[in-house]
Protein backbone atom coordinates (compact mmCIF):
# COMPACT_ATOMS: atom_id res chain seq x y z
CA UNK A 1 0.00 0.00 0.00
CA UNK A 2 2.78 2.73 0.98
CA UNK A 3 4.57 1.46 -2.16
CA UNK A 4 1.66 2.39 -4.24
CA UNK A 5 1.06 5.36 -2.81
CA UNK A 6 4.60 6.43 -3.42
CA UNK A 7 4.50 5.41 -6.98
CA UNK A 8 1.20 7.98 -7.36
CA UNK A 9 3.12 10.66 -5.99
CA UNK A 10 6.14 10.30 -7.56
CA UNK A 11 3.69 9.96 -10.92
CA UNK A 12 1.91 12.68 -9.79
CA UNK A 13 5.29 14.85 -9.25
CA UNK A 14 6.73 13.81 -12.87
CA UNK A 15 3.08 15.49 -14.58
CA UNK A 16 3.63 18.46 -12.47
CA UNK A 17 7.01 19.04 -13.87
CA UNK A 18 6.25 17.93 -17.36
CA UNK A 19 3.44 20.56 -17.14
CA UNK A 20 5.56 23.37 -15.79
CA UNK A 21 8.10 22.54 -18.75
CA UNK A 22 5.42 22.48 -20.96
CA UNK A 23 4.32 26.09 -19.80
CA UNK A 24 7.48 27.37 -19.87
CA UNK A 25 7.80 26.57 -23.07
CA UNK A 26 4.83 27.67 -24.51
CA UNK A 27 5.70 31.12 -22.73
CA UNK A 28 8.76 31.11 -24.48
CA UNK A 29 7.15 30.52 -27.70
CA UNK A 30 4.81 33.36 -26.63
CA UNK A 31 7.18 35.93 -26.15
CA UNK A 32 9.10 34.74 -29.05
CA UNK A 33 6.51 34.58 -31.82
CA UNK A 34 5.47 37.61 -34.15
CA UNK A 35 3.16 39.89 -32.32
CA UNK A 36 -0.42 40.46 -33.70
CA UNK A 37 0.32 43.60 -35.11
CA UNK A 38 -0.02 44.08 -39.23
CA UNK A 39 1.11 47.40 -39.06
CA UNK A 40 3.28 49.74 -37.87
CA UNK A 41 2.35 51.29 -34.27
CA UNK A 42 3.92 54.52 -32.57
CA UNK A 43 3.83 53.50 -28.84
CA UNK A 44 4.61 56.18 -26.22
CA UNK A 45 5.96 55.03 -22.54
CA UNK A 46 4.79 58.01 -20.61
CA UNK A 47 7.38 59.55 -17.91
CA UNK A 48 7.68 57.73 -15.02
CA UNK A 49 5.81 55.00 -16.19
CA UNK A 50 5.86 51.39 -14.44
CA UNK A 51 6.12 48.12 -16.13
CA UNK A 52 2.88 47.13 -15.48
CA UNK A 53 1.46 50.71 -16.79
CA UNK A 54 3.72 50.16 -20.26
CA UNK A 55 1.88 46.66 -20.27
CA UNK A 56 -1.98 47.33 -19.75
CA UNK A 57 -1.06 50.25 -22.70
CA UNK A 58 0.57 47.54 -24.83
CA UNK A 59 -2.40 45.16 -25.09
CA UNK A 60 -5.28 48.24 -25.09
CA UNK A 61 -3.32 49.53 -28.40
CA UNK A 62 -3.16 45.16 -29.31
CA UNK A 63 0.49 45.52 -29.46
CA UNK A 64 0.96 42.53 -26.92
CA UNK A 65 -1.56 39.27 -26.40
CA UNK A 66 -0.56 38.10 -23.52
CA UNK A 67 -0.04 40.51 -20.83
CA UNK A 68 1.30 37.97 -18.03
CA UNK A 69 3.92 36.41 -20.46
CA UNK A 70 5.36 40.11 -20.97
CA UNK A 71 5.28 41.06 -17.60
CA UNK A 72 7.21 37.95 -16.61
CA UNK A 73 9.40 38.02 -19.45
CA UNK A 74 10.83 41.28 -19.22
CA UNK A 75 11.41 40.28 -15.38
CA UNK A 76 13.17 37.18 -16.08
CA UNK A 77 15.58 39.35 -18.67
CA UNK A 78 15.70 41.91 -16.31
CA UNK A 79 14.48 44.76 -18.58
CA UNK A 80 11.70 45.56 -16.21
CA UNK A 81 13.60 48.85 -14.53
CA UNK A 82 14.33 49.67 -17.85
CA UNK A 83 11.92 51.27 -19.76
CA UNK A 84 12.92 54.78 -21.21
CA UNK A 85 10.46 57.84 -21.74
CA UNK A 86 9.13 58.79 -25.39
CA UNK A 87 7.73 57.92 -28.06
CA UNK A 88 8.71 54.27 -30.26
CA UNK A 89 8.23 52.89 -33.71
CA UNK A 90 7.19 49.38 -33.05
CA UNK A 91 7.29 47.63 -36.16
CA UNK A 92 4.35 45.04 -37.55
CA UNK A 93 4.15 41.21 -35.63
CA UNK A 94 7.14 42.71 -33.51
CA UNK A 95 7.93 39.71 -30.68
CA UNK A 96 7.90 41.02 -27.22
CA UNK A 97 11.29 40.27 -26.73
CA UNK A 98 12.08 42.85 -29.90
CA UNK A 99 9.31 45.31 -27.86
CA UNK A 100 11.13 45.17 -24.80
CA UNK A 101 14.32 45.87 -26.49
CA UNK A 102 12.82 48.87 -28.53
CA UNK A 103 11.12 50.27 -25.40
CA UNK A 104 14.44 49.89 -23.27
CA UNK A 105 16.83 50.97 -26.03
CA UNK A 106 16.02 54.96 -25.88
CA UNK A 107 16.15 55.48 -29.48
CA UNK A 108 12.88 56.80 -29.45
CA UNK A 109 10.98 58.83 -32.30
CA UNK A 110 12.37 62.42 -33.01
CA UNK A 111 10.77 65.31 -33.19
CA UNK A 112 12.59 68.48 -34.88
CA UNK A 113 12.69 72.47 -34.54
CA UNK A 114 14.57 74.45 -37.03
CA UNK A 115 15.65 78.00 -35.68
CA UNK A 116 17.68 79.97 -38.10
CA UNK A 117 20.55 82.69 -37.42
CA UNK A 118 19.54 86.24 -36.69
CA UNK A 119 16.16 86.06 -35.45
CA UNK A 120 15.75 88.70 -32.18
CA UNK A 121 15.42 86.46 -29.19
CA UNK A 122 11.50 87.04 -28.72
CA UNK A 123 11.22 85.22 -32.22
CA UNK A 124 13.14 82.21 -31.45
CA UNK A 125 10.96 82.46 -28.00
CA UNK A 126 8.12 82.60 -29.82
CA UNK A 127 8.37 80.13 -32.16
CA UNK A 128 9.65 77.49 -29.20
CA UNK A 129 6.19 78.31 -27.73
CA UNK A 130 4.10 77.41 -30.75
CA UNK A 131 5.39 73.64 -30.85
CA UNK A 132 2.82 71.48 -29.66
CA UNK A 133 5.50 68.49 -29.62
CA UNK A 134 7.11 70.45 -26.30
CA UNK A 135 5.33 70.97 -23.10
CA UNK A 136 5.77 73.80 -20.13
CA UNK A 137 6.27 77.44 -20.16
CA UNK A 138 9.67 78.92 -20.42
CA UNK A 139 10.44 80.63 -17.20
CA UNK A 140 13.47 81.66 -18.06
CA UNK A 141 14.41 83.68 -21.01
CA UNK A 142 18.14 84.23 -21.83
CA UNK A 143 19.64 87.57 -23.34
CA UNK A 144 19.63 88.64 -26.60
CA UNK A 145 22.55 86.76 -28.63
CA UNK A 146 22.97 83.41 -26.05
CA UNK A 147 20.37 81.25 -27.98
CA UNK A 148 22.14 79.03 -30.74
CA UNK A 149 20.53 78.58 -33.95
CA UNK A 150 19.96 75.39 -35.29
CA UNK A 151 18.05 72.41 -36.09
CA UNK A 152 17.44 70.58 -32.68
CA UNK A 153 15.89 67.41 -32.28
CA UNK A 154 13.60 66.18 -29.01
CA UNK A 155 11.14 63.61 -27.95
CA UNK A 156 7.47 64.59 -28.00
CA UNK A 157 6.60 65.93 -24.45
CA UNK A 158 10.42 66.95 -23.66
CA UNK A 159 10.17 70.79 -21.61
CA UNK A 160 10.41 74.18 -23.74
CA UNK A 161 13.05 75.30 -20.89
CA UNK A 162 14.90 72.37 -21.79
CA UNK A 163 15.56 73.35 -25.28
CA UNK A 164 16.16 76.86 -24.43
CA UNK A 165 18.55 75.66 -22.10
CA UNK A 166 20.11 73.40 -24.76
CA UNK A 167 20.28 76.38 -27.15
CA UNK A 168 22.10 78.53 -24.69
CA UNK A 169 24.49 76.15 -23.80
CA UNK A 170 25.43 75.77 -27.30
CA UNK A 171 26.18 79.19 -27.62
CA UNK A 172 28.55 79.85 -25.01
CA UNK A 173 30.64 76.67 -25.99
CA UNK A 174 30.97 78.12 -29.38
CA UNK A 175 31.52 81.87 -28.27
CA UNK A 176 34.18 80.20 -25.96
CA UNK A 177 36.18 78.62 -28.93
CA UNK A 178 35.84 81.50 -31.07
CA UNK A 179 37.16 83.60 -28.21
CA UNK A 180 40.15 81.41 -27.40
CA UNK A 181 40.86 80.98 -31.43
CA UNK A 182 40.04 84.44 -32.62
CA UNK A 183 42.92 86.51 -34.54
CA UNK A 184 45.18 88.66 -32.61
CA UNK A 185 45.16 92.29 -31.99
CA UNK A 186 40.91 92.82 -32.49
CA UNK A 187 39.98 95.59 -30.57
CA UNK A 188 37.57 93.90 -28.76
CA UNK A 189 37.65 93.90 -25.02
CA UNK A 190 36.13 90.88 -24.03
CA UNK A 191 33.90 87.86 -25.78
CA UNK A 192 30.82 89.54 -24.94
CA UNK A 193 31.51 92.35 -27.51
CA UNK A 194 32.86 89.63 -29.41
CA UNK A 195 29.19 88.31 -29.85
CA UNK A 196 27.65 92.11 -29.99
CA UNK A 197 30.01 92.50 -33.23
CA UNK A 198 28.91 88.96 -34.43
CA UNK A 199 25.52 89.57 -34.08
CA UNK A 200 25.64 93.05 -36.35
CA UNK A 201 27.71 91.00 -38.78
CA UNK A 202 24.82 88.11 -38.81
CA UNK A 203 21.85 90.62 -39.59
CA UNK A 204 23.65 92.69 -41.80
CA UNK A 205 25.14 89.93 -43.64
CA UNK A 206 22.20 88.08 -44.49
CA UNK A 207 23.68 84.61 -44.79
CA UNK A 208 25.23 85.34 -48.27
CA UNK A 209 28.17 83.59 -46.94
CA UNK A 210 30.11 86.71 -46.61
CA UNK A 211 30.42 87.02 -42.90
CA UNK A 212 34.15 87.37 -42.60
CA UNK A 213 34.44 90.37 -45.55
CA UNK A 214 31.20 92.30 -43.42
CA UNK A 215 33.33 91.58 -40.31
CA UNK A 216 36.16 93.18 -41.84
CA UNK A 217 33.87 96.24 -42.96
CA UNK A 218 33.22 97.21 -39.55
CA UNK A 219 36.89 96.31 -38.04
CA UNK A 220 38.24 98.64 -40.16
CA UNK A 221 35.58 101.31 -39.35
CA UNK A 222 36.35 100.41 -35.30
CA UNK A 223 40.01 101.81 -36.49
CA UNK A 224 39.05 104.33 -38.33
CA UNK A 225 36.74 105.93 -35.82
CA UNK A 226 33.96 105.66 -37.61
CA UNK A 227 30.33 104.94 -36.82
CA UNK A 228 29.68 101.78 -37.98
CA UNK A 229 25.69 103.17 -39.38
CA UNK A 230 24.77 99.38 -39.73
CA UNK A 231 20.65 99.06 -40.41
CA UNK A 232 20.21 96.43 -38.69
CA UNK A 233 21.13 97.99 -34.82
CA UNK A 234 18.93 100.97 -36.07
CA UNK A 235 15.84 98.61 -36.71
CA UNK A 236 16.37 96.63 -32.90
CA UNK A 237 16.39 99.78 -31.14
CA UNK A 238 13.56 101.11 -32.47
CA UNK A 239 11.35 98.44 -31.24
CA UNK A 240 13.76 97.06 -28.70
CA UNK A 241 13.76 93.58 -30.23
CA UNK A 242 10.46 92.97 -28.93
CA UNK A 243 9.22 92.65 -32.82
CA UNK A 244 11.09 92.79 -36.28
CA UNK A 245 10.47 96.51 -37.98
CA UNK A 246 9.25 95.25 -41.61
CA UNK A 247 9.26 98.34 -43.60
CA UNK A 248 11.70 101.34 -44.74
CA UNK A 249 13.53 103.25 -42.70
CA UNK A 250 12.78 106.72 -42.10
CA UNK A 251 14.94 109.66 -42.56
CA UNK A 252 13.65 110.95 -38.77
CA UNK A 253 15.00 107.71 -37.49
CA UNK A 254 18.17 108.26 -38.94
CA UNK A 255 18.89 110.78 -36.43
CA UNK A 256 16.53 109.17 -32.99
CA UNK A 257 18.78 108.77 -30.06
CA UNK A 258 18.88 105.22 -28.88
CA UNK A 259 21.30 103.14 -27.55
CA UNK A 260 21.36 100.97 -30.68
CA UNK A 261 21.23 103.62 -32.97
CA UNK A 262 25.27 103.26 -35.26
CA UNK A 263 24.64 106.30 -37.24
CA UNK A 264 24.83 108.41 -33.79
CA UNK A 265 26.85 106.34 -31.23
CA UNK A 266 30.35 106.16 -32.07
CA UNK A 267 31.08 102.62 -30.82
CA UNK A 268 29.15 99.41 -30.72
CA UNK A 269 25.42 99.08 -29.45
CA UNK A 270 25.50 97.27 -25.27
CA UNK A 271 24.13 94.51 -26.23
CA UNK A 272 23.49 91.83 -29.29
CA UNK A 273 20.88 92.76 -31.69
CA UNK A 274 20.34 89.31 -32.81
CA UNK A 275 21.00 85.47 -32.12
CA UNK A 276 24.23 84.71 -34.46
CA UNK A 277 25.03 81.79 -35.78
CA UNK A 278 28.75 79.61 -35.80
CA UNK A 279 29.57 80.96 -38.74
CA UNK A 280 29.26 84.53 -37.93
CA UNK A 281 30.39 84.25 -34.77
CA UNK A 282 33.88 82.61 -36.27
CA UNK A 283 34.14 85.14 -39.03
CA UNK A 284 33.98 87.77 -36.75
CA UNK A 285 36.65 86.39 -34.54
CA UNK A 286 38.59 85.99 -37.58
CA UNK A 287 37.82 88.58 -40.17
CA UNK A 288 38.71 89.16 -43.46
CA UNK A 289 41.98 91.33 -44.33
CA UNK A 290 40.53 93.64 -46.73
CA UNK A 291 40.24 97.64 -47.20
CA UNK A 292 36.55 97.73 -47.38
CA UNK A 293 34.51 100.67 -46.02
CA UNK A 294 31.53 99.92 -47.08
CA UNK A 295 28.88 97.37 -48.79
CA UNK A 296 25.33 97.13 -50.43
CA UNK A 297 23.15 94.68 -52.32
CA UNK A 298 24.75 93.85 -55.32
CA UNK A 299 21.16 92.27 -56.50
CA UNK A 300 22.57 88.47 -57.23
CA UNK A 301 22.42 87.58 -52.94
CA UNK A 302 25.28 89.23 -51.99
CA UNK A 303 27.17 92.45 -51.28
CA UNK A 304 28.98 95.02 -53.68
CA UNK A 305 32.23 95.98 -51.34
CA UNK A 306 33.90 99.26 -51.78
CA UNK A 307 36.98 100.74 -50.51
CA UNK A 308 36.05 104.37 -50.55
CA UNK A 309 33.17 106.45 -50.33
CA UNK A 310 33.09 107.21 -54.20
CA UNK A 311 33.40 103.52 -55.33
CA UNK A 312 30.13 102.74 -52.63
CA UNK A 313 28.09 105.66 -54.12
CA UNK A 314 28.17 103.62 -57.79
CA UNK A 315 26.99 100.84 -55.67
CA UNK A 316 24.72 101.63 -54.65
CA UNK A 317 23.03 103.80 -57.70
CA UNK A 318 23.70 100.23 -59.47
CA UNK A 319 21.60 98.67 -56.73
CA UNK A 320 18.54 101.64 -56.94
CA UNK A 321 18.53 100.30 -60.44
CA UNK A 322 18.06 96.96 -59.84
CA UNK A 323 15.30 97.91 -57.37
CA UNK A 324 13.32 100.09 -60.04
CA UNK A 325 13.67 97.18 -62.46
CA UNK A 326 12.26 95.08 -60.06
CA UNK A 327 9.32 97.04 -59.07
CA UNK A 328 8.23 97.93 -62.78
CA UNK A 329 8.17 94.31 -63.30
Amino acid sequence: MGRSIAANAFTLLILVFLGLGALFAWGQREFHNPGPTTEEVVFEVPRGANLTRVTEALVKQGVISNPSVFRIGARYTKRDGKLKFGEYAIPAHASMDEILDILTSGKSIQYFITLPEGLYTAEIIAKIQANKDLTGDIENVPPEGMMAPDTYSFNRGDTRQSVVDRMVRAQEKILDEAWAGRAPDLPLKNKEELLILASIVESEAGGAGEWAKVASVFYNRLAANMRLQADATLRYGLTEGKERLRRGLRESELAKETPYNTYVIPALPPTPISNPGREAIFATANPAKTNYYYFVLDGSGGHAFAENYKQHQRNVAAWRAIERERNSN
